[in-house]
């Protein structure tokens, strides 16, 4: 291999696992703001960790964190507004990255 290739792997590696952390701290995150979540409806335990994997399957509906949005905001039924869940996701997410490279 040339140097050149060497290279190209190397960024099509570091391009490869830039994706793969992003989206797991996307779903870290989303799994943050559902505990969060599921504390604010009085849930706990299993029933609040179940909660929090229902939020993470939302954000596969569509592109964005939207999905995420409405789902929480209809389940915390007027305990947070639409803006204080979006508040929460960008509050989460550094939290999200932080556990993530504690980790590894």
């Amino acid at each position: 291999m040339t140097t050149f290739d060497d290279r190209e792997n190397a960024f099509e590696a570091k391009f490869a696992h830039d994706n793969d952390m992003q989206f797991r701290a996307g779903a870290r995150r989303n799994k943050l703001v559902g505990l969060w979540a599921a504390e604010l409806m009085g849930k706990s335990g299993d029933d609040a960790a179940e909660y929090a994997r229902e939020v993470i399957a939302a954000d596969f509906e569509e592109a964005g964190d939207e999905d995420v949005v409405r789902k929480v905001v209809a389940d915390l039924a007027g305990r947070a507004s639409a803006d204080e869940v979006r508040a929460k996701l960008a509050e989460m997410l550094p939290v999200a990255k932080a556990q993530l490279m504690s980790e590894a």
